[in-house]
């Protein structure tokens, strides 16, 4: 845990014609590091923790969760299934892609036990919050305490002949482009 909680601080962005907004400081002062993504209406927390002393094992010992629960779209399951289950196939591969781009990025000596949870706190139906998970992920590990020193970020293209685009959200695009 961070010996001294930061004081709030906000970064804004245009991206896509749309400001991206990064918060910390505000909520989850208990983890390493915290960061709020706003894009649009879409609000994903992803936090960064990690445990503070080495273990014996000769990996990276990296988590990631990602979570899109159905009260962020506000829809409150019934019926049978009354609560949340394992997550989707959509969140395990959301997962993946942010441990994809930030595990090269950690030392190769780091041992820690180390968590990296998003939760999508709100989703509107033109931003996916995957994208914005990636970003905030990286944020969360660069203002923690983790030995993170190298920031990246998401977007999703798409090729529209004869360039490419900036989406603002994830589709399966068919490929190759229909015309």
């Amino acid at each position: 845990m961070s010996q001294a909680a930061p004081a709030p601080h906000q970064v804004t962005v245009e991206v896509g014609g749309r400001t991206l907004t990064l918060e910390t400081g505000k909520i989850a002062k208990q983890a390493n590091g915290a960061v709020l993504a706003r894009y649009g209406d879409t609000v994903v927390l992803v936090t960064a923790c990690m445990d503070s002393k080495a273990n014996d094992r000769d990996f990276l010992p990296l988590t990631v969760d990602y979570r899109e629960y159905t009260y962020s779209a506000g829809k409150i399951p019934g019926g049978f299934f009354k609560r949340e289950g394992r997550p989707s196939e959509r969140e395990i591969l959301t997962s993946r892609m942010i441990d994809r781009p930030l595990r090269p990025l950690f030392p190769e000596a780091w041992r820690n036990e180390t968590q990296i949870v998003a939760m999508v706190l709100s989703a509107d139906s033109e931003n996916d919050p995957d994208m914005i998970g990636i970003t905030a992920a990286s944020a969360a590990a660069f203002i923690s305490d983790l030995p993170f020193t190298t920031p990246v970020a998401a977007a999703s293209r798409r090729w529209t002949w004869p360039r490419w685009e900036c989406l603002r959200r994830i589709s399966l695009w068919p490929w190759p482009p229909v015309t």
